[in-house]
């Protein structure tokens, strides 16, 4: 399987973004879907997660009402819709996909966006 993200780039604070991760190789509409982020010098951390049929959504409290999560099982896609953006947001934002079926876990990982908010 496999992850790309893209949509990523230069924002000035307070305006929006949205990434974009695309989903090839595995069974999308059976996985979990998740938004991570990593800042330079700090370790990863979850964005927000959604369950496999989109009915599901939670955040980050450092993320919730500026930042939305949302799928479309159709098109084998998750998206984040980023708003209010500082420059706390910057950073590499990973999606992640899981599964867990057959006694194990099933989990892909991206390569990941560079968001950058600056002025």
């Amino acid at each position: 399987g496999q992850l790309v993200e893209s949509g990523g780039g230069l924002v000035q604070p307070g305006g929006s973004l949205r990434l974009s991760c695309a989903a090839s190789g595995f069974t999308f509409s059976n996985y979990d879907m998740s938004w991570h982020r990593q800042a330079a010098g700090k370790e990863r951390e979850l964005v927000a997660h959604i369950t496999s049929s989109g009915d599901i959504t939670n955040y980050a409290e450092f993320v919730k009402g500026r930042f939305t999560i949302s799928r479309d099982n159709m098109k084998n896609m998750v998206y984040l819709q980023m708003s209010s953006l500082n420059p706390d947001d910057t950073a590499v934002y990973y999606c992640s996909a899981r599964y867990y079926g057959g006694g194990r876990w099933s989990m892909y990982w991206g390569q990941g966006t560079q968001v950058t908010v600056s002025a």
